[in-house]
């Protein structure tokens, strides 16, 4: 069984056991959270397509942890006149372990 489910306006497709990354969430490490946001569910007795959601449909999780991604350096410059410019940047991401999909 599995589902795709939205969240911080991306799609993922989970099954139970999954462990995925998020966009930041405000939750604490060992918390649980449910995502209602279920845009498809699929089980040994088909496929079922919400419009945009499923009514009734949800995902539970528990928030494993609340961490950075690696660095990313955006760097500019202009060629021939001397312009250098270095900054870097890291994502915030939560990270969730599927615990079940009811529908």
């Amino acid at each position: 069984m599995y589902a795709i489910i939205e969240s911080g306006g991306k799609q993922f497709k989970v099954a139970v056991g999954d462990v995925i990354r998020v966009e930041k969430l405000d939750a604490e490490p060992g918390s649980s959270h449910k995502f209602g946001n279920v845009l498809m569910c699929a089980d040994e007795s088909g496929v079922k397509i919400g419009s945009p959601y499923l009514a009734g449909a949800g995902v539970a999780a528990v928030v494993t942890k609340q961490d950075k991604a690696k660095k990313v350096i955006v760097y500019k410059y202009k060629a021939k006149k001397g312009f250098h410019k270095k900054k870097g940047h890291r994502q915030p991401f939560t990270e969730l372990r599927i615990e079940s999909i009811s529908v």
